[in-house]
């Protein structure tokens, strides 16, 4: 397939991960609802079980894709996305929904390592980041519809009619792949699947200094993406009472991370995946600073438009962050691309789930418990940016990255 088609084809696999989490935040409230969710906080779980069934399931997909290739496995993996989402739409208990919404993460975690292997295996260098950064672009669209699609499928039925949807889609999506999609493990790179080899594999990556704190980094910093989509329903309604608009705002704070990927993919091939993505770190630093400075003594709750434009600037710097860093890590790795995968989603995923929730569940009522998280999850990714350069920020170390 040509260049265009591979990039929307790689988008849309990761996106049926953001679909699964997006189009379900205006559902959260008749959720709770309809399966007798007393504590506000704990519909939130619909989320957080998703992601940690998504994180903990990378740890086999990439060890399974060095062995058996990369379709035989992603496929797989969204034929049990698929069957988790029938099951959620009838599923009759919020427990039993959250079982189904760890396993639904199980299937999706393979679009999420096999993809990135699949660009490993055809890209490196700055090449990589330019094709993630035009990736995460097309990504980003879904962000963007994703909410207003649940709401208006509320508008014909309940939050069941959902996980119908979501479905459907992740089977065109998987019909697409699996006719267009070519195997591209290339036969000298496929590894055993032992016990020794998976470990020895593991080894690799966390005894890679750069790609061991690039990774911590990024941990960090997307639990604070974690965790504004755990409160992000909470904030927009509960505080703003924006009610059916929330969509609008959750889509346009998504439309400052798609401009700012798409404007990395033109320029890192000329600054670099380390000057940008530093400059931007220390962006995040300084933006959440001065958010989290207005919010503690500025009036309460903070003018929409002020809370909206902090965070429009600090996910524009996000953008930047994100697709880098996860590019800088994987860099050295080419080798193992599948196994490093697995572990480098692994750790970000569950780490950020985790981080997130508990940003999440700090919710009080005011947005400050998540903008805190912010600025601390930023510092903490900058130490972690610090230790990995030895010291020294905006130093690429060849002319390929």
């Amino acid at each position: 397939m040509g260049k265009g088609e591979f990039i929307a084809l790689a988008a849309f696999l990761m996106a049926i991960n953001s679909l699964a989490i997006d189009i379900m935040l205006p559902a959260l409230q008749q959720i709770g609802a309809s399966l007798n969710v007393e504590s506000e906080n704990h519909r939130q779980f619909v989320v957080s079980s998703y992601l940690l069934g998504f994180g903990f399931a990378q740890l086999i997909y990439g060890p399974l894709s060095d062995r058996f290739g990369r379709r035989l496995p992603l496929l797989a993996g969204i034929g049990i996305y698929i069957c988790s989402s029938l099951g959620s739409a009838l599923v009759p208990t919020f427990e039993g929904l959250l079982i189904l919404r760890f396993i639904q993460g199980l299937g999706s975690a393979a679009t999420r390592v096999i993809t990135i292997s699949i660009v490993r295996d055809i890209y490196g260098g700055r090449q990589m980041a330019e094709v993630m950064s035009l990736i995460m672009m097309v990504f980003m669209i879904v962000p963007v519809i994703a909410p207003g699609s649940g709401q208006i499928i509320m508008l014909f039925g309940s939050w069941h009619l959902i996980f119908l949807f979501i479905a459907v889609m992740a089977a065109i999506i998987a019909g697409w792949a699996y006719i267009r999609l070519p195997e591209t493990l290339r036969p000298e790179n496929v590894r055993p699947f032992t016990a020794k080899s998976v470990l020895g594999g593991f080894k690799l990556v966390l005894t890679n200094r750069i790609a061991l704190c690039y990774t911590i980094a990024s941990t960090f910093i997307f639990g604070s993406l974690f965790g504004f989509i755990n409160s992000a329903q909470q904030i927009y309604v509960g505080i703003y009472g924006l009610g059916v608009y929330f969509p609008f705002a959750f889509a346009g704070v998504a439309v400052f991370m798609s401009v700012s990927s798409f404007l990395n993919s033109r320029l890192v091939g000329k600054f670099g995946m380390r000057r940008l993505s530093h400059g931007a770190l220390l962006g995040f630093i300084t933006i959440n600073t001065i958010w989290l400075l207005a919010l503690i003594f500025g009036p309460h709750p903070m003018p929409f438009f002020l809370f909206i434009g902090f965070f429009g600037l600090s996910m524009f710097q996000f953008g930047w962050i994100g697709s880098n860093f996860n590019s800088l890590a994987m860099e050295p790795l080419g080798h193992v691309a599948g196994t490093a995968s697995s572990v480098l989603g692994f750790m970000s995923t569950v780490g950020g789930a985790l981080i997130g929730a508990g940003i999440g569940q700090a919710f009080n009522g005011t947005a400050l418990p998540m903008v805190a998280g912010y600025f601390t999850v930023s510092i903490i990714g900058l130490v972690f940016v610090l230790i990995a350069e030895k010291g020294k920020l905006f130093q690429p170390h060849n002319p390929a990255v």
